[in-house]
């Protein structure tokens, strides 16, 4: 399956092919893969991602699914590449990894039925939708800060295209440590009819991205952890947690908070007081 990657080279954005161990740019440079400084593989206009998808997260929390999926935006702002550092601003706690898929459209779309949608897609790569969970009290409506909060959208390493997402492992590493294990067979909207649903009212661009969810298992991660997220045939997409060092402000808005929803959500419902207060996940 062919896979491209976008990279910093002689400190030009370069568009290359992966061959084996190396990247080639169009005009035949030669770069070593894990030498390489990379780049999101995408310039999206829009990152739209669902909240619950995969069987095993709804199981956690002990929720239901929607009769339909439901929707949040990150800002492309957010974006972060393969191997780049996820920032944890100061005076924040709960920041939680959540492995997932991402489709990356290739034509414009509107309008279009699911069986069509293959047709849109450009390819898949693999994404890691991290959430600042100490703003969920506050943007628990719109998810801006939770989500869209710099760094937290990584993507990578490459787009891949000709990848059939069925029946394929979705795996997460905390420092070597297994946290997540899921399958694609076990969302319950494919990669297929989430385009289709979103293209009903959105028109989706070449280079927009669909983030499709993640399994059980997302838990908070701080400063010196190391996350990888793989995906069979897509690759590995690894990233490491650092402190901001300029804390969120106190003379605006509202503060980060650790209230009941914020633990259950943080820590997977998995807390004393579950129950209490019904969590409205994300991913």
């Amino acid at each position: 399956m062919p896979e491209y990657r976008r990279v910093l080279l002689d400190g030009a954005v370069v568009e290359t092919q992966r061959s084996g161990d190396e990247l080639i740019a169009r005009d035949g440079r030669r770069v070593p893969v894990e030498d390489a400084v990379h780049l999101p593989p995408v310039v999206p206009s829009k990152i739209i991602a669902v909240h619950l998808n995969h069987r095993s997260r709804v199981t956690e929390f002990g929720a239901e699914l929607p009769a339909a999926p439901t929707y949040f935006h990150k800002p492309t702002s957010s974006l972060n590449a393969h191997r780049g550092a996820v920032v944890r601003p100061e005076r924040c706690r709960w920041l939680n990894y959540e492995g997932e898929i991402a489709v990356v459209i290739g034509r414009a779309c509107r309008n279009i039925a699911p069986g069509d949608a293959a047709q849109y897609i450009a390819g898949y790569t693999v994404a890691n939708d991290f959430g600042l969970h100490d703003f969920r009290d506050t943007d628990a409506g719109s998810m801006l800060r939770v989500k869209g909060s710099d760094t937290l959208c990584p993507l990578g390493p490459g787009l891949v295209t000709e990848w059939d997402f069925r029946g394929k492992w979705l795996r997460t590493h905390v420092n070597g440590r297994l946290v997540q294990d899921g399958s694609t067979d076990e969302m319950a909207w494919d990669a297929h009819y989430l385009v289709a649903d979103i293209a009903r009212t959105i028109t989706l661009v070449p280079g927009d991205v669909l983030l499709t969810g993640t399994p059980a298992g997302s838990r908070p991660v701080g400063p010196g952890d190391v996350v990888e997220v793989s995906v069979d045939g897509l690759g590995t997409l690894r990233n490491h947690v650092v402190s901001g060092p300029v804390p969120v402000r106190t003379d605006v808005g509202a503060q980060p908070m650790e209230s009941e929803e914020v633990r259950s959500t943080a820590l997977g419902g998995d807390w004393e007081l579950r129950g209490v207060r019904a969590p409205r996940p994300s991913g």
